[in-house]
């Protein structure tokens, strides 16, 4: 049997995926096999019947939702007018990539397996679960299931058998290739491609929005520095709902840049063009020609906590023995652990690595820059305010990361230090973004209670949908809103009274630090049990919850079935299953993250 076309097919949403499937793409070159690596949305489906041997990477995102470049993948592949036997000819295999904290840890992954046995496709091996909980992060699993994986491969082709691999650090061609200008007339004006009057706003066109408002909302006093951030969206024609969540990218710092192009000995003027070695496409949102500036700018994540990829691409750029040594225990099975107390846990950035690293830097060739670094992912936010109570504005509320480890500079996130220092008196700023529906969908019936649990910047989501709801009449709204001191980080408590006040309200709060012994707002759920039963049960109320995933969704939930045991006398197991089936109807709905 003649070898295989591998293709290897992911669904990403923070680039984690990509980067897998990327890995698995560099193995298969390596191999000397024929592979193309493609987010499943830019695949061609009429394909797959006819593909000898397939991966797919997946992520999850939200409540079990597919990232969004796997969409419209996943609504064909579950049409009902597909075969069952459709794909009986097709040899695959599923890796996931995903987080257990979540209640819906790799559902994606689990749930594409089931289908794809459905439609007759023979799964090479079992669904690979990677889990970034684990202490080694997503590699304890991946390892060794793309070594069970290349070994399941020689026993289907076994002319693969005598072919001798590349080694590790042999370099393989980059994806693309720079084309330096020296004409003046060629200079780059870095123009992004921003939306017209004839098209809804999109991630591949972004409505240039103007900064309207920047203003801090905790007290001066407080550790966090938490921003009320307004955007005009005049003209954009883009309309949203309460739940739905708005997009944007975030720049690098100047500084950040500055030091990359020292870094690479690169002139931050200079512009060039890209051209492809193979099979990709020249990044859509780079333009051409594009400045050094504008890359490392816009494009490049230069902060982000480098992965285990960088560290194997870098090493094949090493000629000190030393640099090498230890970029080689880095990108290997082994080194796993200590690449993680060098990385991982000081959160220390590419730049920082390449500054430690600066023989192997200095022999770093410009072509494999779009290898060696991902590309700045878009930042979601959910949406703070209303369209009815804001017209042609988008709002939303920002936690600025700051925090240190024990490296000298203090750690900071990107999107929201770059959000944080925007000015609005600067004439010239727009701010490219686009609207997405969100996880959280409201009831739509006036009559029917909402029970809100919003901690923190959780909270966003809810002032959304309580000035949608108030402004429709709709008063059964319940919140839950907590935080650690009344008189410092109590988000929008005057309009929270203003509601209150109308009978539009029911506010009940938890401040964690105003008290000796810590109150949160499941402590709150268990207290009001009498009220949350009746709307629940006699109102057919909904209940959400939104903020950060670590234990509070869980907490609250534990809280509900204890309400539904006491109010409703049902045994712990009944409890639990009502609240599965009330999540199961929408009754029961949240949106967390880490």
């Amino acid at each position: 049997m003649s070898k295989p076309t591998l293709s290897v097919l992911y669904g990403s949403q923070s680039g984690t995926a990509q980067d897998t499937a990327q890995r698995i793409g560099r193995q298969a070159q390596r191999r000397h096999l024929q592979v193309q690596v493609l987010p499943l949305d830019s695949y061609n489906v009429a394909n797959l019947i006819s593909e000898p041997l397939v991966v797919f990477v997946c992520s999850t995102t939200g409540q079990g939702d597919p990232p969004d470049n796997m969409k419209n993948f996943w609504r064909f592949i579950f049409k009902r007018s597909l075969p069952v036997n459709a794909l009986s000819n097709v040899d695959c295999t599923i890796l996931g990539l995903g987080d257990s904290s979540y209640p819906k840890f790799n559902f994606v992954a689990k749930k594409l397996h089931k289908r794809l046995l459905h439609l007759g496709a023979s799964m090479l091996l079992p669904v690979g679960l990677a889990d970034d909980q684990h202490d080694l992060g997503s590699d304890a699993v991946i390892d060794p299931w793309l070594a069970a994986f290349w070994e399941k491969v020689l026993t289907l082709y076994p002319s693969l058998v005598d072919v001798i691999p590349l080694s590790e650090d042999e370099l393989l061609p980059p994806t693309y290739t720079f084309h330096f200008l020296d004409s003046v007339k060629e200079k780059s004006q870095d123009r992004v491609i921003f939306h017209t009057e004839q098209n809804v706003p999109s991630k591949s066109s972004p409505f240039p929005s103007r900064l309207l408002s920047n203003r801090r909302v905790t007290d001066k006093s407080h550790f966090q520095d938490v921003r009320l951030i307004e955007f005009d969206i005049t003209g954009s024609k883009m309309e949203f709902s309460a739940g739905d969540v708005v997009m944007l990218y975030p720049l690098n710092a100047v500084e950040d840049v500055k030091q990359f192009c020292q870094l690479l000995k690169l002139d931050p003027e200079a512009t060039f063009t890209l051209k492809t070695t193979g099979n990709a496409a020249v990044p859509s949102r780079l333009p051409q020609p594009c400045s050094v500036f504008h890359l490392a700018e816009s494009y490049l994540d230069v902060t982000a906590v480098p992965r285990r990829s960088f560290f194997e691409l870098l090493s094949s750029f090493a000629t000190n023995d030393l640099e090498k040594e230890k970029l080689l225990e880095f990108s290997s099975a082994g080194g796993q652990e200590e690449l993680h107390g060098y990385c991982n846990r000081l959160r220390r950035t590419a730049l920082e690595v390449l500054a430690d690293f600066p023989h192997t830097t200095a022999e770093l060739r410009v072509d494999y820059l779009l290898d060696l670094f991902p590309e700045i992912q878009p930042r979601s936010f959910s949406i703070a305010s209303s369209l009815q109570a804001h017209p042609h504005r988008i709002q939303i509320l920002v936690a600025v990361v700051h925090y240190k480890t024990k490296m000298h500079k203090p750690r900071r996130g990107l999107c929201s230090t770059w959000l944080a220092s925007l000015d609005p008196a600067q004439a010239q700023l727009n701010v490219p973004l686009w609207v997405k529906k969100g996880s959280l969908t409201l009831p739509t019936d006036g009559d029917t209670p909402a029970i809100m649990v919003g901690p923190g910047t959780g909270v966003a989501p809810f002032r959304s949908a309580l000035q949608e709801r108030t402004a429709q009449g709709r008063n059964a709204n319940v919140l839950f809103f907590g935080c650690r001191s009344e008189s410092k980080d109590f988000y929008f408590r005057s309009e929270w009274e203003t509601m209150r006040k109308a009978g539009s309200l029911t506010l009940f709060t938890a401040f964690s630090r105003d008290q000796e012994d810590k109150v949160y707002v499941q402590h709150r759920v268990r207290e009001n049990a009498e009220l949350l039963w009746d709307l629940i049960s006699n109102k057919n109320g909904c209940f959400y919850i939104a903020g950060n995933a670590r234990q509070m969704p869980a907490s609250v939930s534990d809280s509900l079935k204890e309400v539904f045991q006491q109010e409703g006398g049902m045994s712990a197991e009944h409890a639990e299953q009502t609240l599965a089936a009330m999540e199961r109807s929408g009754r029961f709905q949240s949106e967390t993250w880490s």
